[in-house]
């Protein structure tokens, strides 16, 4: 009888949450690698109310994007696509038509929709939000009312109020897509935090990464390992002097923290309001980020730096049991529009190619997930500024390839996980290196 009634029980509580539709928090950083979190061990940097996220949701350790840049990213979060369908290749519009967006199928569906931040897909679409305010590429900006403001700050303001504002009758997706912790490239400072937060980090010794040296940068092709190369040239604005090094990943992780406390203020207005347990919360990253490693600075290849991404999700519907907890499954930033859709009740379309990554926080068996996927980067200006690059990615093998050279290379990451001996010309690795090569194409 008692299994019986706390069976019923569930059931109610499960019914009555659906249909309230759960409302969305999507918290999306930028230029945020994977190990840049408390929650995933980092010995320095501050993150705790993302950690506690962590601690009440559900942790992906192999969130990963299928390009790594800002623009292309965000196109494919909102679409679900990888961009080869898209077609945003760089900092333009998305071709993927906006009624097959995520925002858009929600607001079909009765939900109040917003967005707050950084967007980087051409002109931003106001006429399809509820609430929208788009801005980005300065740490310290003007405000409405033309006052000097961070901007990590007036996400925070703008998240607040859209919350404060929105309709008490109706489900909410907001998407907080922060500027921070992306620099501001043309500035010889690069990264400007907020002033009280100058304090932090002041006396921490930051470790130089193994591989940010001369000796890595030169086991990259010629064509990476060379002054034009745009990764290495903001390695020259960024890390190639060690007290700039420090300086420069001081400002970064203290931008990180402000990103952290903003992240807890909006979900303690979640929690004031009632509605923390109604709530679908994603945070991820556009993408990763070189601190130096290979000599590089930036994204854009597919090294595990720059295409590893943090991806926490709590759902109001996962089970108490399954909080706190991680999984190594390839999570993939095109599965969140299908998991967003998922979770309000809304079926994705079918030009969608992600997956929604219930089926891994649920505690079901899932004996189908993916255990590979294609990595795609556009050229960039042209072949020596930032060339193509391709991969398919492996947990224990990776396989680039570089369209602009015809180039090759095979890495086994159980082995190599720094990822600085290419195996492509060892006849070791015959039969890997050709099964992967066709299984690419």
């Amino acid at each position: 009888m008692k299994m019986k009634l706390w069976i019923c029980l569930w059931l109610v509580a499960t019914f009555s949450l659906a249909a309230k539709r759960p409302n969305v928090l999507m918290l999306y950083a930028d230029d945020w690698r994977f190990d840049t979190l408390g929650a995933a061990g980092h010995p320095i940097l501050k993150t705790p109310n993302i950690d506690a996220l962590a601690e009440d949701g559900f942790r992906f350790t192999h969130g990963c994007v299928t390009t790594s840049i800002c623009g292309v990213s965000r196109a494919s979060l909102f679409t679900g696509q990888w961009m080869s369908r898209h077609g945003n290749v760089g900092f333009r519009l998305f071709k993927t038509p906006w009624s097959e967006t995520y925002p858009s199928l929600l607001r079909e569906n009765g939900y109040h929709v917003g967005h707050v931040g950084k967007w980087h897909n051409g002109g931003f679409p106001q006429k399809h939000y509820d609430y929208g305010k788009a801005y980005a590429g300065h740490h310290w900006i003007k405000d409405e009312e033309g006052n000097r403001i961070h901007v990590t700050q007036k996400n925070e303001n703008d998240a607040i109020e859209f919350l404060r504002t929105r309709p008490a009758d109706k489900p909410f997706v907001l998407t907080l897509a922060f500027f921070a912790t992306h620099a501001v490239d043309h500035e010889k400072q690069q990264f400007f935090p907020q002033d009280e937060s100058m304090k932090l980090y002041k006396d921490v010794d930051i470790p130089i990464p193994k591989t940010a040296t001369n000796a890595s940068f030169k086991k990259l092709p010629a064509f990476i390992a060379n002054e034009r190369n745009e990764g290495r040239r903001r390695w020259h604005w960024r890390f190639d002097e060690p007290e700039k090094y420090q300086r420069m990943m001081r400002n970064y992780y203290r931008m990180a923290t402000e990103v952290d406390t903003t992240c807890g203020r909006v979900i303690a207005e979640l929690k004031q309001q009632g509605v923390y347990d109604e709530t679908l919360i994603i945070f991820t990253g556009d993408n990763g980020y070189y601190h130096g490693e290979h000599g590089l600075a930036d994204k854009w290849y597919p090294h595990q730096e720059s295409i590893r991404v943090p991806l926490i999700v709590r759902d109001p519907r996962m089970s108490e049991m399954l909080r706190g907890k991680t999984n190594d499954e390839f999570a993939l930033n095109v599965d969140l529009a299908p998991t967003i859709l998922g979770v309000a009740g809304v079926k994705a379309p079918e030009t969608m190619q992600g997956r929604d990554l219930e089926a891994l926080y649920s505690g079901k068996m899932v004996t189908d997930w993916r255990q590979e996927f294609f990595y795609e980067h556009p050229t960039l200006r042209n072949e020596n500024f930032i060339p193509s690059s391709e991969a398919l990615v492996r947990k224990e093998w990776k396989y680039f390839y570089w369209p602009n050279f015809g180039r090759e290379q095979l890495f086994h990451i159980t082995n190599d996980p720094d990822e600085e001996n290419d195996v492509v010309g060892d006849e070791a690795y015959t039969e890997v290196l050709e099964e992967m090569r066709a299984r690419f194409k």
